[in-house]
């Protein structure tokens, strides 16, 4: 089976002037290597700081490395290439309050990206908005709703739906659950898992919880200052962690486990 996507040392540095550099601040990303395929989740883990929301800014298009290269089904992505990454790598955001204009109804919010990226006439843009809320577990009456009739659950799933409205190979989630309370993290991550199992995409999963790191993970990323420190399959680096900042990780999580045993 083929890689869904890779990247191939990528690389970035905020001293070029960046426009949301601070003045005498320098970071450098990188290089990062990783690979996924169809139905795989990535979980990227590491410190506040450590280049992880950078990194899933970098796969969206959102920011341009200074160097390395992104393949989605072995074609090179380039910066031209916005309306393609724009179709197959979607992103779901940490805060979806934030993320949903509150003066326009749920329909509104989901039609647009069909508005712009799709040639599907009005009654054909309604019909996938509501085969997308029922996706997503909500009804086709919630079209209806604006953003502050809908609870923090909901709004992650009005979030989830709008990433795969058009239909994406992959979704880079960037600590999609932070703002969720458990149960009903709980029921969003066996949401997302449900829907990787029918759509066949592939996950980029940025997360501080290895709870669900490790429940959803095939394989990941531990970033540290901007460096990858250590990559493998879930299993190998919850049991067998090689860096010492991956060990700390690891019994952080073992400890906090067993403080609620």
């Amino acid at each position: 089976m083929n890689d869904l996507l890779s990247v191939e040392n990528l690389t970035f540095e905020n001293c070029h002037g960046k426009r949301w550099q601070r003045k005498g601040t320098k970071f450098t990303l990188g290089p990062v290597n990783f690979s996924i395929r169809a139905g795989e989740t990535l979980a990227i883990v590491g410190a506040n700081g450590s280049g992880k929301s950078l990194l899933a800014k970098l796969l969206v298009g959102l920011e341009q490395p200074d160097s390395g290269a992104i393949y989605l089904n072995e074609r090179k992505l380039e910066q031209y290439d916005n309306k393609h990454r724009v179709l197959n790598i979607r992103m779901v955001f940490q805060n979806s309050n934030e993320s949903l204009n509150p003066g326009i109804t749920l329909s509104s919010i989901l039609e647009e990206p069909l508005k712009l990226n799709t040639n599907l006439d009005s009654q054909a843009r309604m019909r996938k908005v509501e085969q997308t809320l029922k996706l997503v577990g909500l009804l086709p009456e919630h079209r209806f709703f604006y953003r502050h009739m809908l609870s923090d659950g909901q709004r992650q799933r009005v979030a989830l739906a709008r990433a795969i409205i058009l239909n994406p190979q992959v979704i880079v989630a960037d600590e999609p659950f932070a703002a969720l309370d458990p149960s009903v993290r709980s029921q969003t991550v066996n949401l997302l898992m449900e829907l990787q199992r029918e759509l066949g995409l592939g996950f980029i999963f940025i997360s501080h919880n290895l709870g669900i790191v490790r429940h959803i993970s095939d394989k990941i990323l531990v970033m540290k200052q901007g460096k990858v420190v250590e990559s493998g399959k879930t299993d190998v680096i919850f049991h067998w962690p090689k860096d010492e900042y991956t060990k700390k990780l690891v019994q952080a999580h073992q400890a906090l486990i067993s403080g609620q045993d």
